[in-house]
C-alpha cells in the first residue's frame, strides 16, 4: 500500500528515536562478549534516562499505537518496571530531558526526526507498521512516577551530561538506550535497556532478588582498539556523526583518509565507518594531534571553522556544571544556563519538578516550539490546530520573560505583538508557521508574579481561554469541571460537526476512568524500604 514504511523492530526504531552516534550502539552490541560484562543488579542506586525508558516501554510492550494511546496499559507497564526495581532494592533516580539546547545546534536534526515521525505516523494511519509515541505518553509516565514516589527531575535542556555527572558523583550505573553513554567516562558503567531483563527477576538462595543486566566496559572497548586513549572518543563521536554535528565536509575527510578496518569482523556501511575511525584514531596520542591530522584532509579555507565546530561539539562529552544531587537532596539545584537567562525562580522550580513541560521552556527561550506528530489523517489539518487559540494565550503569558534567544522578537516601536514560531505538520511534511501571542490584561503581564495571582483570577483566565461560562459548570462535580470545560471548547472549535456518539464517548470516558481507578486501585502504593530511603534523600 502506498506510503507504507519498512517494518522495523522496536530496537531499530529506538536507535533512530534516541539520538546518539550513528551505528555505534548496534556495533558494540554485535561485539557484546568483548565489550560487556554480566551484572546481577541489586541493592544500588541507578540513574535512569527517562526519555529512553518511556520510549522503550511504549515500543516493547505490544501497546496499541494507532488510536490515540493505550495509556492504561502503558501505566501498568511502567508500574511493573519500577516494582521489579523495588523488589531488588534498586533505588531509581529518573532524569528527564527538558527543552531544546539553547544554542539550537540540533535544529536540523530535530526537523529531520520530525519528518521521519510523520512518515511513520502515516504508515500507522493506513494500517502499516511503525512506532510513534502517543502525545501524552510522557505525561502519563510522570504521573506514574509521582504515584509510585519515584525520585525524578526534569533538566533545563538535554540531560545526557547531567546524567553522567550525577552517576559519577554517586558511583552508580546509568540505564539508557543512548549510544552517547558509550563515550562518557562513567565510573560504574552504562547498562543498555536492550539487555536489562527487568521482566526476569531472579533470586539468590531464595532471598536476595536481582535483575540480570549487561554493563558496557569503556576500558575493554579502548583495549580492543590498541589501548586507545579514552580522551579520543569525543572526537570519534563527532567525526562519526552524532546529533550535535553533521558536517557534509567531513565526508571529504572520510573519503580521503583510507581508514583502516583492522581484523575484526564488521557488517554494513555504518560499522565500516565505526571500525575505520576507531582504528585510525588509535594511532594518535591525544585529541589535538588527531584533530590536526583530520584538518589536513580538508581545504585550507574550511579548516578553522571546522576545527571550531568540532572542538565545540567535543565539549558536550565533558562534565556538567549542574549538580542534580542537590535537587534530590534539597529540592532545587542551580543550572548556570538557566540562571543566565534571568527566568523567574518559580518557573525554574516548576520545570525541574516536571510541572511545566519542555514546550514552555522552548517557547520562553527560543520563541519556537515543535508540535508533536500523532497518528491521524494526514490529508487533514493536524490536530494541534484546534488548540491554537489556547497556545496564543500561553504565549501571551510568556511574553514578558527574559529576552528570547531566537530572532522572532519585534522592534519595540512595532505595533505587531511578539510572535512565536511553531514547527507543525502540513500534509506529510513540516512547516514553520508564525503565530502571534495574544495580549493579556496588565495583571498577567509580569511572568515573575504570575504564580501570585489569586485562585479566582486564574479560574477566570482559564474559563475565558476555553470560552466557557462559570454558570455552566456550577452543577458539575468538581472532578469533572475541567473535562467538561475542555469538551465545551472542543465542541465550539472543531471544524467538523460533532455527533451524538462523539459526546457519548467523551462522557463515558469521564465516568469510566474514575470507576476503573476505584476498582483497580483501592489504596495508595505502600513504599518499600528502598523506596522510602530514596524519598528520605530528596
Amino acid at each position: 500500500m502506498e506510503g507504507f514504511v519498512l517494518e522495523r523492530t522496536p530496537q531499530a526504531i529506538l536507535q533512530t528515536v534516541i539520538m546518539g552516534i550513528r551505528g555505534l550502539m548496534s556495533f558494540v552490541e554485535d561485539h557484546s562478549n568483548e565489550f560487556f560484562t554480566d551484572l546481577k543488579l541489586r541493592d544500588t542506586k541507578i540513574i535512569i534516562d527517562g526519555y529512553a525508558l518511556f520510549h522503550r516501554l511504549c515500543f516493547n510492550s505490544n501497546l496499541e499505537l494507532r488510536y490515540g494511546g493505550d495509556y492504561d496499559s502503558f501505566a501498568d507497564v511502567v508500574q511493573k518496571f519500577f516494582e521489579s526495581l523495588f523488589a531488588c532494592d534498586i533505588c531509581p533516580y529518573v532524569v528527564l530531558d527538558g527543552g531544546c539546547d539553547i544554542s539550537d545546534k540540533k535544529l536540523t536534526t530535530l526537523k529531520d526526526r520530525a519528518r521521519e515521525k510523520i512518515q511513520t505516523a502515516h504508515s500507522l494511519s493506513l494500517g502499516g507498521g511503525g512506532y510513534v509515541c502517543p502525545l501524552l505518553i510522557r505525561e502519563v509516565f510522570i504521573q506514574v512516577l509521582i504515584k509510585l514516589q519515584v525520585c525524578f527531575v526534569q533538566c533545563f535542556s538535554e540531560a545526557d551530561r547531567d546524567i553522567m555527572t550525577l552517576a559519577n558523583h554517586w558511583n552508580c550505573p546509568v540505564l539508557s538506550s543512548d549510544s552517547d553513554f558509550c563515550i562518557f567516562d562513567l565510573k560504574t558503567g552504562f547498562c543498555p535497556l536492550s539487555s536489562f531483563q527487568w521482566r526476569n527477576v531472579n533470586t539468590v538462595q531464595g532471598t536476595q532478588s536481582y535483575i540480570p543486566a549487561k554493563c558496557f566496559s569503556l576500558d575493554a572497548f579502548c583495549r580492543h582498539f590498541s589501548n586507545m586513549n579514552k580522551a579520543l572518543l569525543p572526537l570519534f563521536a563527532v567525526l562519526c556523526g552524532n546529533d550535535h554535528i553533521n558536517l557534509p565536509i567531513m565526508e571529504t575527510f572520510l573519503s580521503k583518509a583510507r581508514l583502516p578496518l583492522g581484523a575484526t569482523n564488521f557488517k554494513g556501511r555504518r560499522h565500516h565507518r565505526v571500525m575505520g575511525l576507531l582504528n585510525w584514531l588509535s594511532h594518535f596520542a591525544n585529541p589535538m594531534e588527531a584533530l590536526d591530522n583530520v584538518l589536513k584532509y580538508l581545504p585550507k579555507k574550511d579548516r578553522e571553522n571546522v576545527k571550531e565546530l568540532l572542538c565545540c561539539s567535543m565539549k558536550e562529552y565533558q562534565q556538567s556544571q549542574v549538580k542534580l544531587q542537590d535537587f534530590f537532596q534539597y529540592g532545587s539545584y542551580v543550572c548556570p544556563d538557566a540562571m543566565n537567562l534571568g527566568l523567574p525562580e518559580w518557573v525554574l522550580a516548576a520545570l525541574a519538578k516536571g510541572q511545566l513541560s519542555p514546550f514552555i521552556s522552548d517557547a520562553l527561550i527560543l520563541r519556537r516550539t515543535f508540535l508533536q506528530t500523532q497518528v491521524e489523517n494526514m490529508q487533514r489539518p493536524n490536530a494541534h490546530r484546534i488548540s491554537q487559540p489556547i497556545r496564543q494565550i500561553i504565549y501571551g503569558l510568556l511574553l514578558n520573560a527574559s529576552p528570547p534567544l531566537g530572532s522572532m522578537s519585534c522592534n519595540a516601536s512595532s505595533p505587531r505583538p511578539l510572535a512565536f514560531s511553531e514547527v507543525e505538520r502540513i500534509n506529510r511534511n513540516i512547516k514553520t508557521s508564525i503565530l502571534d501571542a495574544l495580549e493579556l490584561p496588565k495583571d498577567h503581564s509580569d511572568l515573575s508574579k504570575l504564580n501570585e495571582l489569586s485562585l479566582g483570577k486564574r479560574q477566570i483566565l482559564l474559563l475565558e481561554t476555553l470560552k466557557v461560562k462559570q454558570i455552566i459548570l456550577e452543577p458539575i462535580p468538581t472532578s469533572l469541571k475541567l473535562p467538561i470545560a475542555i469538551s465545551c471548547y472542543w465542541l465550539q472549535h472543531t471544524d467538523t460537526k460533532a455527533k451524538l456518539h462523539h459526546v457519548q464517548a467523551l462522557l463515558l470516558g469521564m465516568l469510566m476512568g474514575p470507576l476503573y481507578a476505584i476498582i483497580n486501585s483501592p489504596g495508595n502504593v505502600d513504599p518499600g524500604p528502598r523506596q522510602a530511603q530514596c524519598l528520605a534523600a530528596r
